[in-house]
């Protein structure tokens, strides 16, 4: 099977490393929360131990997900180019309003915080183009207003 690359920022890389960490310091906890809720008994009908299960596969499988994307992980480095690429913070103007996006891989995106994947369709539409130019998306007239 071939890996895929998985595209990441360096503040990205980091905020997983910590919460890897903090996964990994959290296991004795759940690990005791698991024993104290076996010890009331009955399993079948033992919400705290579900729970606390529960807990305890919900926090590995995020544990070997956070460690698959670190092991493929590709960091983008900023983007220094006239053009839009991975890694660019650009200022648009969409339909007549400013908007402001960075440009990362699709693990990191969280168009709340202004990070949009270069798989979704803005970012694929962003791709290439230059400070200044204009282009149609979804009905709107977008201007790249700057590239930084």
């Amino acid at each position: 099977m071939i890996k895929k690359s998985i595209n990441i920022t360096a503040e990205g890389k980091k905020d997983l490393e910590e919460e890897l960490a903090r996964l990994i310091k959290g296991r004795p906890e759940i690990a005791e929360k698991i024993a104290t809720a076996r010890a009331f008994g009955d399993l079948s009908e033992n919400e705290e131990y579900s729970s606390a299960r529960n807990e305890q596969k919900m926090a590995e499988s995020r544990i070997l997900e956070i460690q698959n994307i670190l092991k493929n992980a590709k960091i983008i480095k900023k983007s220094r180019k006239s053009s839009i690429d991975l890694g660019a913070c650009v200022v648009l103007n969409m339909g007549g309003r400013e908007v402001s996006y960075t440009l990362v891989g699709a693990t990191e995106a969280n168009p709340l915080e202004g990070k949009i994947s270069n798989e979704s369709p803005i970012g694929k539409a962003l791709i290439g183009h230059k400070a200044g130019e204009e282009f149609e998306f979804n009905g709107k007239k977008v201007k790249v207003l700057e590239i930084k």
